[in-house]
């Protein structure tokens, strides 16, 4: 019989596959003393070559999905399992003290990881310890016969089925086998269901038991549009979705008529609808949807995509192939915000009771400037090559901006006296995530070229709500009043000093908040590629004075109800 799970529809499409489990198997084990050593040692020798293998391929996958720069890290895995001094240990413990391989195995890299995170002066011997830490877990599944998931290893249809899907999860991801997938925590605006639809696959998120009711191989039907998945379906229903797909396809052709149109309201007035990217590569998608602008390329995964810190030259080659792609469309690069839950293992940060609210950001760029002053010569360098534009992430105060923007003049001083060709015509602006500079927005319109408003942290931090914690994600109302007070300030703040605002949370694509937005004079919304079609289809039925007296009734509303009711009230 069918079993059906309800969940938040993160991502629009329909997809059918079987299910791919994502969950880390239990590689607990009793050490255990044995008499036949040689044969222990064989297995040893069994389980690294099955590993070796296994990594040999991850490589090549990585190479072809990210690029030879993202493979390095598994061919320095590759060189930890053929490190004789390593392997001679573990061999010599299986013999000396007739332990069985995997307590051997776990004994001596257990020393190996202690030793390199002692070295806390240097920290590319402290980065290996988590290499190590990863070839041994790879090891160990082998020895134990458990399958450890390699998603850059799939290569037939699946649709995956996780607790959460992490940054780097998604990151191994080819959209040409995984149709879809299913995840038992998460909300609509969580980066696994940001990059859900970045990557334009199926996803339904916040399920709570996906992987406990889900087993490998069974047939699952993701519905991305309604937040349903059924598990083993019957023929009737593998049909019925089939029609439901076919339906959407046939929607998302006429939205297709769109692609090369200009994005206007129907009394006339021309809006910016941009694309959220995370890699140069995403600019094809964000060019396919017909995407006016990059409103936000999150610079931190190149980053998170990388072994250690980009160079100034890798930054800079990624920075010009997305500026070149976009053909003089402006393309909007969020300096490097990392903390939070987007963490770097070769950049350790101190542990903290709240990161959302520590050490991160802004805050990082300005405390580690050798860090950052990388990141904006690269910028400046790629300036040259198209429209970019500079924003800031979690600014609270004035003398945040005044101290990153000063740094960036410094830094184009310095280019400029090289003689290497710098863009004279680069806006500088900040993301409008934290409420405190939202109350002083007029102060900051002074000084930045444009806002960008970052919804998601923002509606968090009003709120006082976690948006990944299930337990208050109620309170998680981008429609509640308090909050689109706060966006209409911002946008009066930047027009009165004849700046523009954008929007780049995932706010921006909500087909509910459009018309609000629209009535409060939103210059640019910035979304996934995926959702550009579809606002620029609803754009052309929004008329500006009607939606702007849609946003004054939501404004002196009470609740997110009485908004949606005005909403469904003045779009019918």
């Amino acid at each position: 019989m069918t079993k059906v799970l309800k969940g938040i529809a993160a991502s629009d499409g329909i997809a059918a596959a079987k299910a791919y489990m994502l969950v880390e198997p239990d590689l607990s084990f009793d050490q255990v003393n044995v008499e036949d050593t040689a044969a222990e040692v064989a297995r040893l020798d069994d389980a690294l070559a099955k590993a070796t293998a296994d990594l040999e391929m991850i490589k090549k996958k990585a190479a072809e999905n990210l690029g030879e720069e993202e493979a390095e890290v598994f061919e320095a895995h590759l060189t930890i399992l053929a490190d004789p001094e390593l392997v001679g240990q573990i061999k010599d413990a299986i013999t000396n003290e007739k332990v069985n391989a995997e307590a051997a195995l776990k004994n001596v890299t257990d020393m190996f990881i202690s030793m390199f995170e002692a070295m806390t002066d240097n920290k590319y011997m402290q980065e290996r310890a988590a290499d190590i830490r990863d070839v041994t877990k790879r090891v160990l599944s082998h020895l134990l016969g458990v399958t450890l998931p390699s998603p850059a290893l799939i290569d037939e249809e699946v649709v995956i089925v996780a607790h959460d899907l992490t940054p780097s999860d998604t990151a191994q991801l080819d959209r040409n086998f995984v149709k879809g997938f299913i995840t038992d925590i998460g909300g609509r605006t969580s980066h696994s269901a940001i990059m859900s639809r970045t990557l334009e696959i199926a996803a339904i998120v916040g399920s709570g038991n996906a992987t406990s009711e889900i087993s490998e191989g069974d047939m699952v039907i993701i519905d991305g549009i309604e937040g349903d998945a059924l598990v083993n379906p019957s023929d009737e229903e593998l049909a019925s979705y089939k029609a439901k797909a076919e339906e959407f396809a046939a929607q998302k052709a006429e939205w297709k008529l769109l692609k090369d149109a200009k994005s206007v309201t129907a009394d006339g007035k021309e809006v910016i609808l941009g694309a959220n990217i995370g890699t140069p590569e995403d600019v094809e998608g964000a060019n396919d949807n017909g995407a006016e602008a990059v409103g936000l390329f999150r610079s931190e995964f190149l980053y998170m995509n990388s072994a250690e810190l980009p160079t100034e030259e890798e930054q800079f080659q990624a920075y010009k192939k997305a500026v070149e792609g976009m053909n003089g469309k402006q393309v909007v690069v969020r300096t490097m915000d990392i903390g939070g839950d987007k963490n770097l293992p070769y950049l350790p940060l101190p542990e903290e009771e709240n990161p959302f609210l520590g050490y991160r950001a802004i805050r990082i760029s300005l405390d580690r400037q050798d860090i950052f002053r990388t990141q904006l010569r690269a910028l400046l360098r790629a300036s040259n090559y198209g429209r970019l534009a500079i924003m800031f992430p979690m600014i609270a105060t004035v003398s945040e901006f005044k101290q990153a923007k000063a740094i960036f003049e410094e830094e184009k001083a310095k280019l400029v006296a090289e003689g290497v060709a710098v863009s004279d015509d680069i806006e500088v602006g900040m993301m409008m995530e934290i409420p405190a500079a939202a109350m002083i927005a007029d102060k900051l319109a002074k000084y930045a070229d444009f806002f960008s408003i970052g919804t998601n942290d923002l509606i968090g931090y009003s709120m006082a709500a976690d948006r990944g914690n299930e337990r208050v994600s109620y309170l998680y109302q981008p429609y509640n009043p308090s909050i689109l007070r706060i966006i209409k300030r911002v946008i009066d703040a930047s027009h009165a000093e004849g700046k523009w605002t954008g929007m780049c949370g995932e706010m921006a694509g909500d087909q509910t908040a459009v018309p609000l937005l629209a009535g409060m004079g939103l210059d640019e919304f910035s979304m996934s590629a995926t959702s550009i079609l579809k606002t620029r289809s609803l754009m052309k039925k929004l008329d500006t004075a009607k939606m702007k007296e849609l946003a004054d009734k939501a404004l002196d509303s009470e609740t997110s109800e009485e908004v949606e009711a005005l909403v469904a009230e003045y779009t019918k």
